[in-house]
C-alpha cells in the first residue's frame, strides 16, 4: 500500500487543530452568556417602552413624535443623557460612601449571575450554589444603606433604610421558595 504524502500532511495539519478545539469550547460557552445578555437586554427596552406607552395613555398626551420606529430608540438619548449627567455630591456628606454604594449594589447584581449554568454539563445540584447566590444577592442592601447614610441627610438615610428593608423583605420569601423542595425532601419525606 503506498500512501500520499500529502495525505500525511493533511492528517498532520488536524493533529494542530486540537489547540482551536479549546478556542471552540470557549466561544461556546460565551453563546449562551451573550444569548442572556441580549435577552435582558431586549427585556428591558421592551418595558420602557411599554412604561412610555402606558403613560402617555393615562396622561392622555402626544408623547414622543420623532424617536425612531415606535418610538424604541428614545433609550438611546435617555441613556447618553444620564451618562454625562454631572454628579451632584453633599457638601457635607460622606463622598466615598455615597461613591462606593452604587457600585457595590451593581456589583453584587451582576455577580449574582455567576450560579448559572452556562455549559451544557453543567448543572445546579450542589445546595452550597444556593447559598453562594442568597449571600451574594444579599450584599445589595448594604449598598442602598451606604447611599443614604453617605449623603448625610436624615430624609436620605430613612429612604435607604426603607429601600434596604424592602430588598430584605423580598429576599426571606425568596430565600424560603428555593429552600422549600430542599426542607421538604429532607424532613417530610423521611
Amino acid at each position: 500500500m503506498i500512501i500520499d504524502t500529502t495525505t500525511v500532511q493533511a492528517i498532520n495539519s488536524f493533529s494542530k487543530l486540537k489547540s482551536l478545539n479549546e478556542v471552540y469550547g470557549i466561544i461556546w460557552m460565551l453563546v449562551p452568556i451573550l444569548t442572556l445578555v441580549l435577552g435582558i437586554m431586549i427585556g428591558i427596552l421592551v418595558i420602557m417602552w411599554l412604561e412610555r406607552e402606558i403613560s402617555v395613555g393615562i396622561q392622555q398626551c402626544i408623547g414622543l413624535e420623532y424617536a425612531g420606529p415606535f418610538r424604541v430608540l428614545q433609550a438611546l438619548p435617555d441613556g447618553t443623557k444620564l451618562l454625562f449627567k454631572e454628579n451632584l455630591f453633599s457638601s457635607r456628606g460622606d463622598t466615598r460612601l455615597f461613591s462606593i454604594g452604587p457600585s457595590i449594589v451593581v456589583i453584587s447584581t451582576l455577580l449574582s449571575y455567576l450560579v448559572i449554568p452556562f455549559g451544557y454539563h453543567f448543572v445546579l445540584a450542589d445546595l452550597n450554589i444556593f447559598f453562594l447566590w442568597i449571600v451574594i444577592s444579599s450584599i445589595a442592601p448594604i449598598g442602598l444603606l451606604m447611599l443614604g447614610y453617605g449623603s448625610n441627610n436624615k430624609y436620605s438615610f430613612l429612604g435607604g433604610l426603607r429601600v434596604a428593608a424592602q430588598s430584605i423583605s423580598y429576599e426571606i420569601p425568596l430565600t424560603l421558595c428555593v429552600f422549600y423542595p430542599y426542607l421538604y425532601v429532607r424532613f417530610v419525606e423521611t
